[in-house]
């Protein structure tokens, strides 16, 4: 398939983080785009903005009528796509060429230099600062999260550099055909995919099999590559690590060299880590150190990555994305270092059945290593309910006498209830709509009035 000869792309799910960056990517470059999603959003919103036509219930009516030429049209699916969907399956039905998100991700970087982040963590922050400090090389990156410097999950360039977030779900990432890639981590997750840990374990290893030139890995991981790390021997090492005025300052020595005194802005040593990878992928690359000392010390973050809601003398209100155990845990150790005298609420929405059955245990214990704890109901997403997997189990777990479950309607009521100086929102579903509310309600009205 010759993507030159596409005209139309329409897009079942065009409101995931993902999808959204290559339909924003098809219209700048001049292509007829449209789609569907569940539910409108921010970012549905910003694609309109650009013309790009969206409608959200599942009717083959409300096709635009462009598309339903087979010859001209590529149809693009999330696999978060129910089978039974009604569009999709009209697609299907009637012989269109209908493609993963990844495949397509695959056919537009397989001509470029493609550099690569994977790993079940940090890869939405590794791929945005890799993407910031590679904007000057005229790289396009197409990233799973929004970038507070572009406000945009697309950093558009030229065709001939990508920078990409290889996603482990759905095995999508072994649709890539990386020159250079950096694994992160390899913790157990989407196991309602892989099974167990060892296929997860295989998968990766497959993966850094298609890289072509360089990888990448933090030290510990079993795959052969250059290694990064903090305070300990490594190709890419940081050292002397402080934090001053708010900010960390840190040097880095990389096999041929050592700079000092890099400014991150970004809380968390896991965040370090993440600054350490992307130096490591663009110096690799051929970037000169001195420009990414200043594309680090200019990079601003990721929405809903510890991202500040409110953050006054009295009152602090952040927001992110964290959730899986391991995620959580480096929230909280961010927020210990940043606020470590202050109570410290947690609101946490759990996401998937199968994740919260399968790491119950983990949950609980990092859970209860806040001040104090609000759990909402778990987020299905793709599953349906499994029998006895739910929010009162996980709240059974942890070891907290300050617990709670709460309800979407009664959030702003419990959180007012709290003496806690400091309120983390931590979620991958709709806890992430849910927080403008909370942000909105408590930059209108004094917190302490019940």
């Amino acid at each position: 398939m010759n993507l030159e000869n596409i005209h139309n792309i329409y897009f079942i799910g065009i409101g995931g983080i993902g999808m959204s960056a290559i339909a924003r990517y098809f219209a700048t470059n001049g292509k007829l785009v449209a789609g569907y999603d569940k539910t409108p959003s921010q970012i549905t919103a910003s694609l309109e903005e650009l013309g790009v036509e969206i409608h959200f219930e599942d009717t083959v009516k409300n096709i635009p009528s462009s598309f339903f030429n087979k010859e001209e049209t590529l149809v693009v699916f999330t696999p978060a796509v129910p089978k039974n969907h009604l569009e999709f399956n009209y697609f299907l039905d009637n012989n269109f060429t209908v493609l993963k998100r990844a495949e397509i991700l695959g056919k537009i970087t397989a001509s470029t230099f493609c550099l690569a982040v994977a790993g079940t963590h940090g890869k939405t922050t590794t791929s945005s600062i890799l993407g910031h400090i590679m904007h000057q090389e005229k790289a396009t990156s197409f990233l799973g999260g929004i970038s507070e410097n572009y406000n945009s999950n697309l950093i558009l360039g030229d065709d001939k550099i990508s920078v990409v977030e290889a996603d482990e779900f759905d095995r999508s990432f072994m649709q890539l055909s990386p020159n250079i890639a950096c694994i992160t981590s390899m913790d157990a997750d989407h196991l309602d995919i892989y099974g167990d840990a060892k296929e997860l374990e295989k998968t990766f290893l497959d993966f850094s099999k298609k890289v072509s030139d360089t990888l990448i890995v933090a030290k510990g991981l079993p795959l052969k590559g250059l290694t990064y790390a903090i305070n300990e021997d490594a190709d890419f090492k940081a050292f002397n690590v402080k934090i001053e005025s708010g900010k960390y300052i840190f040097d880095v020595q990389t096999p041929s060299e050592i700079v000092k005194n890099i400014e991150f802005h970004l809380p968390g040593k896991h965040n370090v880590m993440n600054a350490l990878a992307a130096l490591a992928m663009a110096d690799v690359y051929g970037v000169s150190l001195e420009n990414i000392k200043q594309s680090l010390s200019t990079f601003k973050g990721v929405k809903r990555r510890f991202s500040y809601k409110i953050k006054t003398e009295d009152f602090v209100l952040i927001d992110d994305y964290a959730h899986h155990p391991t995620e959580i845990n480096a929230v909280e150790n961010s927020i210990r270092e940043m606020y470590p005298d202050e109570k410290v609420l947690v609101v946490f929405q759990p996401h998937l059945f199968s994740r919260t059955r399968d790491f119950i245990d983990d949950f609980a214990k990092v859970l209860s290593k806040f001040d104090e704890i609000l759990l909402l109901d778990i987020y299905p997403a793709r599953e349906l309910p499994i029998a006895g997997i739910d929010s009162d189990w996980l709240l059974s777990k942890i070891n907290n006498e300050h617990k709670k479950l709460t309800q979407k309607n009664n959030l702003i009521k419990d959180i007012k209830n709290s003496s806690a100086k400091v309120v983390v929102m931590l979620g991958a579903g709709d806890i992430g709509v849910m927080i403008h509310e909370v942000m909105n309600h408590f930059l209108n009205a004094d917190k302490y009035e019940v």
